[in-house]
């Protein structure tokens, strides 16, 4: 009975304190779990860290002399080394890159991004790849190693330049052309428009108006209808939006000019297509501004609580606005989790 306790003191307490301190940590990460996948990536860490250290501590914990345990550690190295070896160079490579992106920190949920032949918004981010949200409403799962090794275009949140280009014949003058195409910037509700000259063609002058917008969010709507006003800006000024070489086509009177005949009737309401392409990323973008939110009044209350007494109506009112930022999380999370 004697010699069943001391194996049990010696080898049973051990790993049983172990194994508990382990499942109070892993309890722990998972208490501190976000909503959303743009903060849990420590946590994700913090479970990777904790399911390599756990057998070295096993090891160090069980009764062996120092010689027997540098061979146990040596020989868990070696199989650690052996999977990773033997694993998916592409999975390692993927985690190296989702932390040197985090490292980065280039781009956030909620933002528009171009790479490659990819554009839409970011909804996840994870240690494994970056999701985005097309123009065609899908979502697009890239690798991070894709992210890493090809230059990625950010739209910036404080606004952005949307231009369209076209090209129009050497029998127009070009302030003419300009001035039709500042007009068209302007109608679109584009700040501080401008147009370029960006090539001269054998047969027409290649043109680009550009202008600034301020609310990215409504970035895709605002391209149709930067396109809309220049076709109504050049129709308007009777200026021909076609290469002369459609002479090679289909042959007509020098006089014939191609304008559509004026449109009646008001323009129809098409309302917001971003709603419906980046319904995910939009509520991704939503819950981690809440998230942000939350913590900054956390952060307050507890500043103020130094001096509860004085400040009695501003922790309150700051409660409140917690209270009320974690319905509308908990009201996001729902949808996002349904998606």
């Amino acid at each position: 009975m004697d010699q069943f306790t001391q194996i049990l003191l010696n080898w049973g307490l051990p790993i049983f304190v172990i194994v508990l301190l382990a499942s109070a940590v892993a309890w722990a990460l998972l208490r501190v779990r976000h909503d959303d996948e743009e903060h849990n990536l420590p946590r994700q860490i913090g479970f990777v860290v904790l399911g390599l250290l756990l057998p070295v501590a096993l090891i160090l914990s069980l009764p062996f002399d120092i010689e027997t345990r540098g061979q146990l550690l040596s020989l868990y190295g070696l199989v650690i080394t052996a999977v990773i070896a033997l694993a998916s160079t592409s999975t390692v490579s993927n985690i190296m890159a989702g932390l040197t992106l985090r490292g980065m920190n280039n781009f956030h949920l909620g933002d528009f991004i171009h790479v490659h032949d990819y554009f839409g918004r970011v909804t996840e981010r994870g240690l494994l790849h970056t999701e985005i949200q097309s123009e065609d409403r899908d979502l697009i799962t890239l690798p991070n190693t894709f992210l890493a090794q090809n230059p990625v275009k950010v739209v910036r949140s404080s606004g952005t330049l949307i231009s369209t280009n076209l090209s129009i014949g050497y029998d127009v003058h070009r302030l003419a052309v300009s001035e039709a195409l500042q007009r068209a910037a302007e109608s679109a509700g584009l700040e501080d428009g401008f147009v370029q000259i960006t090539e001269l063609g054998n047969f027409a002058v290649h043109y680009r108006v550009s202008g600034f917008l301020k609310d990215i969010t409504n970035l895709v709507s605002k391209r149709t209808e930067l396109r809309a006003r220049t076709l109504d800006a050049l129709h308007s000024a009777g200026i021909e939006i076609m290469s002369p070489t459609v002479m090679a086509q289909r042959p007509l009177p020098p006089d014939t000019v191609l304008v559509p005949p004026e449109h009646q009737g008001p323009e129809p309401e098409t309302g917001r297509v971003e709603t419906v392409m980046f319904d995910k990323a939009e509520v991704a973008a939503r819950i981690a501004q809440f998230e942000a939110d939350k913590a900054r009044l956390l952060a307050e209350i507890v500043e103020l609580q130094q001096d509860a007494e004085a400040n009695a109506h501003r922790i309150r009112w700051r409660q409140r606005q917690v209270d009320s930022l974690e319905q509308m999380l908990a009201t996001l999370n729902t949808g996002h989790e349904a998606d």
